[in-house]
């Protein structure tokens, strides 16, 4: 399920977010919030199909790294 603009629960931490891209030397847009949290609910997603499609109720780290 793809996450939409303004139906999906904020999942990241902004300032935490926005202090680690300063540390960079990057600003933040009013929209790269929206686009990570949408790009962390894909991923969530995703690992939970193929927790499922391995028969497991438990999502492990190596679910979000086999795409």
């Amino acid at each position: 399920m793809a996450a939409q603009k303004g139906n999906k629960e904020m999942l990241v931490v902004g300032t935490k977010v926005k202090n680690y891209l300063k540390e960079k030397g990057c600003n933040t847009s009013g929209d790269a919030m929206e686009g990570l949290n949408m790009i962390v609910y894909w991923y969530l997603d995703q690992a939970a199909a193929r927790a499922q499609a391995n028969g497991r109720k438990t999502v492990r780290n190596h679910d979000f790294l086999a795409m």
